[in-house]
């Protein structure tokens, strides 16, 4: 089995690999409700007012570092969905995603993304945890 760093950084595949990645931060965000949900909504507004784009750039700039996190989940999938084998293993899978970001984060001078990030990150690894079944069916769907 390849590893996900060599499947989804392929230069014929990272394009729609960002796009469909792109489209589960989307969906995830759509879904939230109530007072926190509005929280997210308004930091993921703020985050894509800073530039055109700026969503499918971060996910292209975090890709070779969520691929290789969450490289020994796939490995170790088996037959199984992917998703599966992340929401079985949520915690740690949502710790080694939230390692890669917040690395980056701490190494950008962007004031505006540590600002929004600083106020969303109590909250992450439950909307991390949430998104695992899409993360995983996501990425399944171009490392297949």
């Amino acid at each position: 089995m390849s590893s996900l760093s060599q499947t989804l950084l392929d230069p014929a595949r990272r394009p729609a690999v960002v796009e469909t990645l792109v489209g589960v931060v989307d969906a995830e965000v759509a879904d939230k409700s109530g007072i926190g949900g509005r929280v997210i909504k308004t930091g993921y507004g703020a985050i894509t007012k800073i530039s055109d784009g700026f969503v499918g750039k971060a996910v292209n700039r975090l890709l070779p570092g969520f691929a290789e996190a969450l490289d020994p989940f796939w490995q170790s999938t088996g037959e199984r969905p992917f998703a599966d084998t992340l929401v079985d293993r949520q915690v740690e899978a949502a710790e080694a995603l939230l390692a890669v970001t917040d690395r980056q984060v701490g190494s950008t001078s962007n004031k505006v993304v540590k600002k929004v990030y600083g106020s969303l990150r109590g909250k992450a690894k439950d909307n991390v945890i949430s998104a695992l079944p899409r993360v995983g069916a996501a990425i399944e769907s171009h490392a297949s």
